[in-house]
């Protein structure tokens, strides 16, 4: 009914709201040392005090909430819909080639800059969703909030202390996401696990292994201090490795020892099979070398057979599950150190709606424990689900498939949105199908046209839940 207008309105203001984009783009919002009133900072406050500065401008009622979060407001009727989006961004490299990380600039149909897509743009499109309403006129029923956060990528803390005074919305979807939709995101299991043993002095021998820093991440690199092992052992060792595992195996003699580095393909947790995790591929190539007998290399064979190259799945601890709606089990071994006396590592699992802690928690924990390692104690997060049936989530997809012309699908994801805590939160936008927006990289950018869409499929959605 109000398309016409909607659509005329974004588009008149397409400079504008690049301007306000890159007015919050200029500030380095990465988290900082917290201080009284400013718990994030001064990057992520001063992106807190700009984004306030827009909503006001632009007739919403806003508040602060101690520089967690700020919200902005615009309807007399009750609470309809908030959307979630946030200021904070992630750290930046000196690999950037468009542009500086801080210092947006437009070329090509694309805005280039830190947070244009996560989560700077998508704020803005939401903003001027509301702006677009607001300024035309358009009659609501109910109202539309706001929220811009300032600690989404370091824990949202920002959001537990602003649900300790606000209650949730009957509806609340997040643009830090994808389209069409995520209503799913699967359960987490992140534990560490360690062994203890009598040091082991025969060789050949494993000295030191050093792999990996998060467990969300696979390592793309592993390292291993040997000793007593030959060079033509090592050699058809590795050969075969490579064949099994796709890792490259590089090393060099020093002081009586060999350095062993393994070079994989890093990925994130969540899609682990995205990646070639040179742990794994560590672990096997051990497997193939005549190594002294004892507790620690035993453990090293242990931890191979549990997490061997390539299984994503979980097929050889036995916890590989599925289920039409969220997909299939994965999981990573992300972090392994190892001395002569003792192991630690960690792993990172992301399970289907059929996972329980009864099919999964224990049975991995008596894996451990099998082979003499201890898992750490604890149940897994749970997953997050909003029904593809919901009237909520229909209405969104109506909008997204409005103006794609593209059927909307809800998706499962591994890992985790902004309203992973909400009952009734999905993400929604603003990365498109098929586009790689650099989120979290250098040259991190946003299409123009997409951040224009997002703001008309934005407004539709509001207008659909709360007029």
């Amino acid at each position: 009914m109000y398309r016409e207008q909607i659509d005329k309105f974004i588009d008149e203001k397409k400079e504008e709201m690049l301007e306000d984009l890159k007015s919050l783009v200029r500030i380095d919002s990465q988290k900082g040392a917290g201080r009284p009133g400013k718990p994030f900072g001064e990057g992520p406050a001063a992106a807190l005090a700009k984004g306030e500065e827009l909503m006001s401008r632009y007739g919403l009622k806003t508040r602060n909430y101690e520089n967690y979060v700020v919200a902005g407001d615009w309807g007399t009727g009750e609470k309809g819909l908030d959307i979630l989006a946030h200021l904070d961004v992630v750290p930046v490299t000196d690999g950037w080639t468009v542009t500086d990380p801080f210092e947006p600039v437009v070329t090509e149909g694309k805005i280039y800059g830190r947070g244009t897509c996560d989560d700077k743009g998508p704020a803005i499109a939401a903003l001027y969703a509301i702006r677009a309403i607001r300024e035309l006129g358009i009659p609501l029923k109910k109202s539309v909030r706001l929220i811009l956060g300032a600690d989404e990528e370091c824990g949202s803390s920002d959001l537990a202390y602003y649900y300790e005074i606000e209650k949730e919305a009957p509806c609340t979807f997040t643009p830090d996401g994808s389209f069409p939709l995520i209503n799913l995101e699967k359960a987490r299991l992140a534990k560490k696990f360690e062994a203890h043993f009598s040091a082991g002095i025969e060789t050949p021998r494993v000295i030191s292994i050093k792999a990996g820093d998060k467990e969300n991440v696979v390592p793309a690199k592993a390292e291993a201090v040997l000793e007593g092992i030959t060079e033509e052992t090592l050699e058809g060792a590795a050969e075969k490795a490579a064949e099994k595992t796709d890792a490259v195996f590089l090393w060099e003699h020093r002081d009586g020892r060999i350095f062993l580095s393994v070079k994989g393909t890093a990925a994130h947790a969540s899609t682990p099979e995205m990646g070639n995790n040179a742990l794994t591929a560590l672990l096997y190539l051990l497997t193939l070398l005549p190594l002294a007998k004892c507790q620690g290399h035993k453990c090293l064979a242990s931890l191979s057979h549990m997490f061997p190259p390539k299984d994503t799945a979980g097929t050889a601890l036995g916890i590989n599950m599925e289920d039409e709606e969220s997909g299939a089990l994965t999981i990573n071994l992300g972090v392994l150190r190892y001395e002569d006396s003792f192991l630690q590592g960690c792993f990172d699992c992301r399970a289907p709606l059929c996972a329980t802690d009864e099919n999964l928690t224990e049975k991995l924990r008596d894996a451990f424990f099998e082979e003499d390692m201890d898992m750490e104690a604890g149940k897994m997060t749970p997953a997050h689900h909003v029904s593809a049936h919901s009237s909520f989530v229909r209405t969104l997809l109506e909008s997204y498939e409005k103006y794609t012309g593209i059927k909307g699908k809800p998706l499962a994801i591994g890992g985790g949105t902004y309203v992973h805590e909400l009952e009734r939160g999905v993400a929604f936008g603003c990365e498109m199908p098929g586009t790689d927006n650099h989120m979290h990289g250098d040259d991190e950018f946003m299409e123009v046209d997409v951040l224009l869409m997002s703001a008309k499929i934005f407004a539709d959605a509001i207008i659909s839940l709360c007029g």
